[in-house]
C-alpha cells in the first residue's frame, strides 16, 4: 500500500460488465462509456497505509476554542481482514466536530472528462445521528479554520439520523453565482446502515449525466440536470392564459329529479321518551317540574341532500398551458469544475467511530473499480467472517453472565431461605406463649 499517490496516469481499462439494469440506466451507462478519455490521472489516493497519513492532513481548529472539536485515529477496527492492511482513520471522542483535510497537489479540474469520487466507511458503532461523508473544496476555501460554512463544491457520502434520515447526499456547488449556493440531487438513495465497510462511488461524466455507486454497484444514474435544480425550468405556465368563463370542471351536478319530500323538515331529530315516567317520590315543591327525557327519533333521516349525477358538460380539469422559458439556456457544462484543491471531512457525529479509508479522486472510472475490488473486495469476507465471530462472542458472554447472575441469585434465595424458616418458628412460638396465656 503506497500511502498518497497524486498526479499519477493510468493507462486504459476496459470497463468491468455492469450489474443488470433497467433499459434506461444501461442507456446511460452506455452513454457515459463512450464519454471515456484517452489517458487517465489519479489525482489523489490515500490509503492510510501508516502514520505517516498525520503529515499529509491537517486537522481544522474548527470548534478547537469550545473543546468540542473531536480527532481522527489510524486504526482497523474491532473486526477486519488485516489490521494493517485495513487500517483507515476513526473519529472520536463522541458528541464532536470533525474536520480535516489534504491538499491534491494541484488544482484540478474535470473539463471534458470524467471526475470520480471513491471512499470507504464503516459506522462499526452503529451509527444513530451523524454524517459519513467527504468533501471536495476549491483553491480558495480556507483549509486551516475549514467548517460548516466552509465553501465546498461537492459534498457526497452517507448521513444518517434516526428512523427518518438514512440517505446518501450528492450536493453540487451552484453555478455562476446562483442561490441557493449547493444544491441536492433530487434522487433519495439510500445508504447502507450496517456495521460493515462500505465503498461510496460518484461519477460526474462530461455528457452532463452522473452514477452513483455503493460497493462497485449502481445505485442511481441520470441527467445532471434533471436531477439538480441547476436552470431554470424549459417550459413555464402562460401568464396570459386564463380558464374559458363556459369550461366547466365539475364531475358530477345536482340531480334535477331529486326533489325533497313535503314534511322532511318537519321530523324532529328527536322525540319524548314514551317509556320514561316521573319517578313516585318526585316532589315539584323541592325538585322542581319534572321534565321527561327524550330519545332519538328513529323516523329521523338527517339533514336532507339532493342527489347528484354525471355532468353532461365535464371537461375535466383546466390545465394552464405551457410556454417555452424565455430564461432558460441549455448548459452543457453542468457536471464540470474548475477549481477542485482539496479533500476533507467536515462531520458531527453523536457517537463516534466511524473508520474511513481508501480515498480516490482521479478521472478514471474502470482504475476506480478496480481499486474499489482490490482494496474493500479483498477485505470485505474477512472482514465479515471476523465480526461475525465477535458478535457471537458477545452473546455467550453475555448468555454466560445471565447464567452466572441467575444461579448466583438462586444460591443466594437458598442462604436466606433457613433464617426465614428459623424467623418463622420463632413467630409460631410467640404465638402458642399468647394462647398459652390467655387460657
Amino acid at each position: 500500500h503506497s500511502p498518497l499517490t497524486f498526479h499519477r496516469t493510468v493507462t486504459p481499462r476496459t470497463t468491468k460488465r455492469m450489474p443488470r439494469m433497467r433499459p434506461a440506466l444501461l442507456a446511460l451507462a452506455a452513454l457515459a462509456a463512450l464519454a471515456g478519455v484517452v489517458s487517465a490521472e489519479v489525482y489523489f489516493e490515500e490509503r492510510f497505509a501508516d502514520d505517516s497519513w498525520s503529515d499529509r492532513w491537517v486537522k481544522s481548529d474548527w470548534h478547537v476554542s469550545d473543546g468540542t472539536a473531536g480527532s481522527f485515529t489510524r486504526t482497523a477496527g474491532k473486526w477486519y481482514s488485516d489490521a494493517e492492511a485495513d487500517a483507515g482513520v476513526q473519529t472520536g471522542p463522541d458528541a464532536r466536530f470533525y474536520a480535516m483535510s489534504a491538499d491534491m497537489g494541484q488544482t484540478v479540474t474535470n473539463e471534458g472528462k470524467p471526475l470520480v469520487l471513491q471512499f470507504s466507511a464503516k459506522h462499526e458503532q452503529n451509527l444513530d445521528c451523524g454524517g459519513g461523508y467527504i468533501k471536495l473544496f476549491p483553491s480558495s476555501s480556507d483549509m486551516k479554520s475549514m467548517g460548516g460554512d466552509t465553501k465546498y463544491s461537492i459534498m457526497f457520502g452517507p448521513d444518517i439520523c434516526g428512523h427518518a434520515t438514512k440517505r446518501v447526499h450528492v450536493i453540487l456547488a451552484n453555478k455562476h453565482g446562483r442561490l441557493p449556493a449547493n444544491l441536492m440531487i433530487k434522487d433519495d438513495i439510500e445508504c447502507k446502515t450496517d456495521i460493515l465497510t462500505h465503498v461510496y462511488t460518484l461519477i460526474l461524466y462530461p455528457n452532463n449525466t452522473y452514477v452513483v455507486k455503493i460497493d462497485d454497484e449502481v445505485v442511481s444514474t441520470g441527467s445532471v440536470e434533471e436531477m439538480w435544480d441547476f436552470l431554470p425550468p424549459k417550459d413555464i405556465k402562460d401568464p396570459a392564459a386564463t380558464k374559458p368563463e363556459d369550461w366547466d370542471d365539475r364531475p358530477h351536478v345536482p340531480d334535477e329529479d331529486d326533489v325533497k319530500p313535503d314534511g322532511y323538515d318537519d321530523v324532529p331529530e328527536s322525540i319524548v321518551d314514551p317509556d320514561a315516567l316521573k319517578p313516585a317520590d318526585w316532589d315539584e315543591e323541592e325538585d322542581g317540574e319534572w321534565i321527561s327525557p327524550t330519545m332519538p327519533n328513529p323516523e329521523y333521516k338527517g339533514p336532507w341532500r339532493q342527489k347528484t349525477k354525471p355532468n353532461p358538460e365535464y371537461k375535466g380539469p383546466w390545465v394552464e398551458p405551457t410556454i417555452p422559458n424565455p430564461d432558460y439556456e441549455t448548459d452543457d457544462s453542468l457536471y464540470k469544475f474548475d477549481d477542485l484543491r482539496h479533500v476533507g471531512f467536515e462531520l458531527w457525529q453523536v457517537k463516534a467511530g466511524t473508520i474511513f479509508d481508501n480515498i480516490l479522486v482521479t478521472d478514471d472510472p474502470a482504475y476506480a473499480s478496480k481499486f474499489a475490488q482490490e482494496t474493500w473486495g479483498a477485505m470485505k469476507d474477512g472482514e465479515k467472517a471476523m465480526m461475525d465471530e465477535v458478535e457471537q462472542k458477545r452473546q455467550k458472554a453475555e448468555a454466560d453472565e445471565a447464567l452466572a447472575k441467575a444461579a448466583a441469585d438462586a444460591a443466594k434465595a437458598k442462604e436466606d431461605t433457613p433464617e426465614d424458616a428459623a424467623a418463622d418458628d420463632e413467630d409460631d412460638d410467640d404465638d402458642a406463649d399468647y394462647t398459652h396465656d390467655e387460657l
